[in-house]
């Protein structure tokens, strides 16, 4: 085989197997998305624990609420029938969550930032997100 065949060949060859190597990690990708849509808006979800960065535990001001995560990217709190509206976005490189209430009042703002999930499993989520040099810690439970 000539030269340059042997080389167009090679690069024919180099950029087949990075496509197929992206398709793969962007399916995977989109699989592991899913999968976590799926997981959190199965069922709804209760604060079970919440600590500011500066070491208040606020807990006990989340007591009554439900949260509810749409599959189309909306979740509202409800407390004794009162909804609370906001969206929510997950982006699994990042392991985060990002939640936001434009028109909430205490607690429910406290919620209105992306946080890093650090522990996960089917029914329940840990989280910190960064405020000033330290962090807050959100704990979720589903119902």
């Amino acid at each position: 085989m000539k030269p340059m065949k042997r080389s167009t060949l090679y690069i024919l060859l180099l950029l087949f197997l990075f496509t197929i190597s992206y398709s793969c990690k962007k399916f995977i990708e989109q699989q592991e998305q899913n999968a976590i849509v799926d997981l959190v808006t199965k069922g709804q979800w209760r604060v079970t624990g919440y600590i500011d960065h500066q070491t208040d535990t606020l807990t006990n001001d989340f007591a009554g609420y439900l949260f509810q995560f749409n599959e189309n990217g909306t979740v509202y709190g409800v407390k004794f029938g009162q909804q609370t509206n906001g969206t929510w976005s997950a982006d699994v490189s990042k392991k985060s969550i990002t939640s936001n209430f434009p028109t909430a009042s205490y607690p429910i703002t406290l919620l209105n930032h992306t946080w890093t999930i650090t522990d996960s499993y089917t029914d329940s989520v840990a989280a910190k997100t960064p405020v000033d040099s330290s962090f807050n810690i959100l704990n979720l439970h589903k119902n």
